[in-house]
């Protein structure tokens, strides 16, 4: 069985930039952990954005510029692409909070093994869930994770919410 791993947008904005709190900052341990004990195949999405975010149907509802490609923002927390330094992994850069071209890429990797899917990141209740509904729509079968200790939302309520939300929609919340 193989066993793949997506880390969702731990990037510098969203942990102490433009979009970063302190739930954030407090996982990163977690997040290092995980990575440097997860024997599989490692995703690491990145939101990526351009100079005209703000003029994006995004940027008009969320009205701050954040991981603009190039900028120190849009790279990985720099723990966390020490840990990622000796594993292979596939970077997915996504304009939006899901990612329509992971589960075509794990697909593409898994070829006709059988596998499982954790993710891990941030914002949990803006892209981990949406990917993560994306990942279940497409692998109805395959078990798929979070790991709540390594994900951050927005805020800790909302957090939960969208921990509530994974676990009615049949993803296993660890």
């Amino acid at each position: 069985m193989k066993h793949f791993l997506v880390v969702v947008d731990i990037q510098n904005d969203f942990v102490d930039g433009a979009l970063g709190t302190p739930e954030a900052q407090a996982i990163i341990d977690s997040c290092v952990k995980k990575i440097e004990d997860f024997d599989g195949e490692i995703f690491v999405t990145y939101d990526t954005h351009s100079e005209n975010y703000l003029e994006t149907a995004e940027g008009k509802k969320l009205a701050v510029t954040h991981c603009v490609k190039g900028t120190h923002g849009w790279l990985l927390n720099e723990r966390i692409e020490n840990a990622l330094k000796d594993k292979e992994y596939t970077p997915v850069e996504k304009p939006t909070f899901g990612s329509i071209k992971l589960p075509l890429l794990i697909k593409e990797q898994a070829q006709d093994s059988d596998f499982d899917i954790t993710l891990i990141g941030i914002c949990t209740d803006i892209c981990v869930v949406s990917n993560a509904l994306i990942l279940k729509a497409h692998f109805s079968e395959k078990e798929i994770y979070v790991d709540s200790k390594c994900c951050a939302g927005v805020t800790p309520a909302t957090h939960n919410c969208a921990l509530d939300t994974m676990r009615c929609c049949q993803i296993n919340v660890v």
